[in-house]
């Protein structure tokens, strides 16, 4: 009798407390992200990225590499992330979102016009564990947010699609480079559908910060690769939002690039600097990177397998962003207060 009493103590007071998947009261509140995962590839990082008991995770792209309008061959990939017990253990404890790029998109820098996009959306969902009546099973497109709040405090992710709307990129007359910036107000990254809910969700959040997962770089713009700065009128358009809306403490991940880095610049009536936290690649990287421009650029180019994570601060309002690879170890950090 007296077993027994102890485990409905036991039992009621773990009931009680438990209000996310992630609930260990005695580490710090942290979101942790990553994107470039090549299913084929053995990924080291799911164990460390466990250890850091996250309350979230967002993918931030190529979540497979598929390049495929075959939704059987896309969802036999998604099955191999799915099946692997060590991202299973992550699952367990923690709040998966998520976005896609290009290679689990289906189609090599693909935007507007793949073929397959609206069948891709749903194996995307399917995989990220959306229930059949949420609303992004209706609408096109996979953008979502959600707020995540906590005693001391609260975040709003928000997470974009640059794929679906994104219009036809322009090639780079220069051979060494893919695309160069179209001409000032061609083109689109979010469409006007996005943009007016990303309008929305910066200008009616309350949250202490509002994490914004791009799966393309922000800032960094002249590499010649897939980049926001390709279109650099919807740059300044989201810097502007971001000013008119006064949401607090903005932060921008992006992926993509099988590289990590810091890029930082500022926004004139903003009283923080707006920081894009590139995290690539889960299981592979540009190993011989030298050199690239980036004028942005805070501290060194991580060219190794890493993840990155978000370490909140709500007394100080402040976030210590880490690029964390093999072993947990932290290759990369960047603290700033908001």
């Amino acid at each position: 009798m007296k077993k027994q009493l102890f485990l409905l103590i036991l039992l009621s007071s773990f009931l009680s407390c438990k209000t996310t998947k992630n609930n260990d009261i005695s580490q710090p509140f942290t979101i942790a992200f990553g994107s470039c995962n090549d299913q084929k590839k053995v990924n080291f990082l799911w164990k460390e990225v466990v250890k850091n008991k996250s309350a979230v995770w967002v993918w931030g792209g190529d979540n497979t590499y598929s390049d495929t309008d075959n939704m059987d061959t896309l969802w036999r990939d998604y099955q191999v992330v799915l099946n692997n017990p060590d991202y299973q253990n992550l699952q367990k404890q923690t709040t998966i979102l998520g976005t896609w790029d290009d290679h689990d998109y289906g189609l090599n820098d693909g935007g507007e016009h793949f073929k397959a996009k609206k069948q891709s959306q749903q194996k995307l969902l399917d995989f990220l564990g959306v229930k059949k009546s949420d609303k992004r099973r209706q609408r096109e497109g996979v953008y979502h947010a959600e707020t995540v709040k906590i005693k001391e405090g609260s975040v709003k992710i928000i997470v974009l699609d640059t794929r679906y709307f994104r219009s036809d990129l322009t090639k780079n007359v220069n051979p060494k480079k893919r695309y160069q910036p179209s001409a000032y107000g061609v083109g689109t990254m979010l469409g006007a559908a996005q943009w007016a809910w990303l309008e929305k969700e910066l200008t009616t959040s309350k949250a202490d910060f509002n994490v914004i997962m791009s799966s393309i770089q922000v800032l960094s713009g002249e590499h010649g690769y897939e980049t926001w700065g390709n279109m650099p009128h919807e740059v300044d358009k989201l810097k502007k939002m971001i000013q008119t809306s006064k949401a607090k403490g903005v932060l921008l991940l992006s992926g993509d690039r099988h590289i990590s880095e810091f890029s930082k610049t500022s926004i004139e009536g903003v009283p923080y600097p707006l920081i894009d936290f590139t995290s690539s690649g889960l299981t592979h990287v540009f190993d011989k990177f030298v050199s690239e421009t980036n004028p942005y650029r805070v501290g060194a180019v991580v060219p190794k397998i890493s993840f990155g994570l978000l370490v909140f601060d709500f007394k100080n309002k402040e976030i210590t962003m880490q690029i964390r690879g093999k072993e947990n170890m932290v290759l990369g950090e960047l603290k700033q207060r908001y």
